[in-house]
């Protein structure tokens, strides 16, 4: 099975710790003994940090979209290096190098690509590239929530939900560079029209990932009805 694994940054990189980067890899490692894997990695708060810098110098919400990925491939570098023999050691540029560096059997790590693509629309457009039979997105909460379960202690998460419903829940929504939503409206256009089957789970458990492939967690994103 061909796997592709979105990690948000607020997850590895949330706390500077060399540790979560190691717990990602030993996970990754054990599921790439019997799968095709392919991670994509946010950039965080670290991200979050230098584009409200570049923000404030009166930079375009392009140039702070690029100076985020920069950050998302430095993580995506140090996930490599945590991975050891057991990734290639490039971080791909773009979708057809991602699919080149994965013919070498090793696990593959990249970070962004292009501005106005968030991680989690770089990593559904990389399935549907790569044709991935599962896409994987890690966040910091249990699944997707109608609101900010950290915020509202009613909140109600989805135990599954389609692409067109979670376009309605985002309709509203603004979005600029660092500030996305749970997932963007790219991400779910992507996953709406290739039908990917793809979970949203909560990574800050890095085993979440292994029991998403036969078990029941977090929120299913089921295809549209025709």
């Amino acid at each position: 099975m061909r796997i592709v694994i979105t990690v948000g940054g607020s997850i590895i990189i949330k706390d500077h710790d060399y540790k979560k980067f190691q717990d990602y890899a030993n996970v990754l490692r054990s599921m790439a003994e019997e799968h095709q894997i392919m991670v994509v990695v946010g950039g965080g708060r670290t991200a979050r940090d230098y584009i409200g810098i570049a923000r404030d110098l009166g930079a375009s919400e392009a140039l702070c979209d690029d100076i985020g990925i920069e950050v998302t491939r430095l993580n995506a570098r140090l996930l490599i290096t945590a991975l050891e023999g057991d990734a290639y050691p490039r971080v791909p540029h773009n979708f057809s190098e991602a699919l080149e560096f994965s013919t070498s059997g090793k696990i593959v790590v990249m970070g962004g690509t292009e501005p106005a693509h968030s991680t989690d629309a770089v990593g559904s457009i990389l399935a549907e590239f790569v044709g991935a039979d599962l896409l994987l997105n890690a966040t910091s909460v249990d699944g997707l929530f109608d609101k900010d379960p950290n915020k509202y202690p009613d909140a109600h998460m989805f135990p599954q939900i389609t692409p067109s419903a979670m376009m309605k829940l985002l309709s509203d929504k603004e979005m600029k560079a660092g500030t996305y939503e749970f997932l963007d409206k790219t991400a779910i256009q992507i996953i709406g029209r290739s039908r990917i089957k793809t979970v949203i789970l909560n990574g800050e458990y890095p085993e979440n990932l292994k029991k998403a492939i036969n078990e029941k967690i977090g929120t299913l994103i089921v295809p549209n009805s025709e």
